[in-house]
């Protein structure tokens, strides 16, 4: 019999399979359990995957018993996915929610996350939680992204030792190997957008405000954002329809539109033809810190491919607020996170029923990294000045005011909007690898963004050390991403384009993670085994 390969395995193979019971949810969560054994700290020791859901395959046998008597609930019905671990779960589950943290290990969340309330309706098992850089990487800057204390350094499936980028570094790990069905990440500037493109998969970053944040570790109530990171475009639309919605525990959720679309409409591979796509050249190769030939090739290509599905490339298609988006270099952007991360997470604390490590604010946090160097501060990890300048701003005053509606209208009304109004785009596109910033353009006026795989760095590439010696980019065989962006609200669109980009280029599949990181365990090695 013929199972899928959990490798590159769809949402829609595994109910395909599901239906026609030739194999089971519990099947399922045993091999993605096997399979993350097999490589989280045993072999490559990629370290993506920080809890396991004990509960699981007591989940998966109600959904299998529930499938068999009344139906599925629809598509994630009895469908593993994991969780990054600053997302709140049931502590019955045995799981914390840690931001990979020991000061949070043991703490006791109100409720599940809004969001993972929508993933339980929609019949969807929680596997476990995903490393992380730890407290979304407001810790500090100088640590490597997808470092955490409890989970230590995560590593890339491409490369051994290569760099994840952050912060919701594990959820891409796994899913680029196969350690789940799909994952969730969380992104305040880039925190889904990056890791996916340096694990070649797809990350959407949703308007803010179309997924709940209820119940989530934050950094910023201004731009934070949860969403679907998966191996293809149709998964991630599948996801991001059953997380969409409203959600009283987060009132900003009620400012999206009325009528939620189902996003697998929007998966149309004639969606380039007719449409207006600008590069916005300024922001990218004026500013970006990590422009790479190899990149800038495969971009070029890119553009190519797309004036041959149909799309008219307007080129360059600047943001009319570049220039101040260059000289400004991410200073409002980090001063209104510091002011937010102090307020949001202490409100956050403050609602845990309880903490074992007594932590109650980010003072208590940072006198418990201090107090615990041995835990919290291996060596080349100590830095924690994010948060101690976080710690030290005092709220908002109408200077802060001021600098929030600066950066706000700089990146939207004056920047991503006017690019689209002056050139009539649909969309604009550009390469997608760190510090750029036309994403922290789009982050700061809270909208959305899809990252697709783009190409591969070559085999010759010289391998180099980032982040203090820690780990590596670039490397041979190293992924990136091109990146779809606009207005709020225009993920229909945009998961269009991304959708017919995805299926005439096909990049994932054209290189695979180095072979010690693949992981073994198949649906044929469990089924019919107890």
């Amino acid at each position: 019999m013929q199972y899928p390969d959990l490798y590159e395995a769809t949402v829609s193979e595994l109910q395909d399979g599901l239906d026609a019971y030739r194999f089971s949810s519990v099947d399922l969560v045993k091999a993605y359990l096997t399979r993350i054994d097999e490589v989280n700290l045993k072999g490559p020791a990629l370290r993506a995957v920080l809890q396991t859901n004990s509960l699981a395959l007591k989940k998966a046998a109600q959904l299998d018993e529930e499938r068999r008597l009344t139906g599925k609930r629809g598509p994630l019905h009895g469908i593993p996915i994991l969780l990054k671990d600053n997302i709140a779960t049931d502590n019955a589950e045995g799981m914390d929610t840690t931001a990979g943290s020991y000061a949070l290990q043991g703490c006791v969340v109100p409720e599940d996350a809004g969001i993972v309330k929508k993933l339980r309706t929609a019949g969807a098992i929680i596997l476990g939680k995903a490393n992380l850089s730890e407290f979304g990487q407001f810790r500090s800057h100088k640590l490597a992204g997808g470092w955490s204390p409890l989970g230590g350094q995560g590593t890339n499936a491409y490369y051994p030792g290569g760099d994840t980028c952050g912060s919701s570094s594990g959820s891409a790990v796994a899913i680029s190997i196969g350690l789940a069905a799909l994952a969730l990440g969380t992104d305040t500037s880039g925190s889904i957008t990056f890791p996916a493109s340096r694990s070649n998969i797809v990350g959407i970053r949703p308007t803010v405000g179309l997924t709940s944040r209820a119940g989530v570790v934050p950094i910023s109530s201004h731009q934070d954002t949860i969403g679907p990171m998966a191996r293809s475009v149709t998964d991630a639309a599948i996801l991001l329809s059953a997380m969409a919605g409203t959600d009283p525990n987060d009132e900003i959720t009620c400012t999206q539109p009325v009528n939620t679309p189902d996003y697998r409409d929007a998966l149309d591979p004639n969606a380039l033809v007719g449409k207006r796509i600008g590069v916005p050249r300024k922001v990218y190769f004026d500013s970006n810190f990590e422009t790479h030939p190899v990149i800038v090739a495969a971009f070029e290509e890119s553009l190519k491919v797309m004036k041959e599905m149909g799309a008219t490339i307007i080129d360059p298609a600047d943001l009319p607020s570049s220039d101040e988006l260059i000289e400004n270099d991410w200073q409002d952007e980090e001063q209104i996170w510091l002011v937010d991360f102090k307020i949001d997470l202490n409100k956050y604390l403050s609602g845990l029923k309880e903490v074992p490590s007594g932590v109650r604010t980010v003072t208590d946090i940072i006198k418990f990294i201090e107090e615990h160097p041995d835990l919290e501060q291996p060596n080349g990890c100590e830095d924690l000045s994010v948060m101690i300048e976080s710690n030290n701003t005092r709220g908002y005053d109408e200077e802060m005011f001021k600098v929030l509606t600066r950066k706000i209208k700089r990146s939207g009304e004056d920047g991503i909007d006017a690019a689209l109004a002056k050139y009539n785009l649909d969309a604009l596109v550009a390469p997608h690898v760190a510090l750029q910033l036309q994403s922290a353009a789009s982050a700061n006026a809270g909208y959305p963004m899809i990252q697709v795989p783009l190409g591969f760095f070559p085999d010759d590439t010289p391998p180099a050390i980032l982040d203090g010696g820690t780990t590596i980019y670039p490397a041979p065989g190293m992924p990136f991403g091109v990146s779809f962006f606009a207005s709020a609200w225009s993920e229909y669109n945009l998961i269009g384009m991304a959708y017919a980009f995805e299926q005439k280029t096909q990049t994932r599949m054209k290189r695979k993670a180095f072979a010690g990181a693949v992981p073994k365990t198949q649906l044929e090695d469990v089924v019919g085994r107890d």
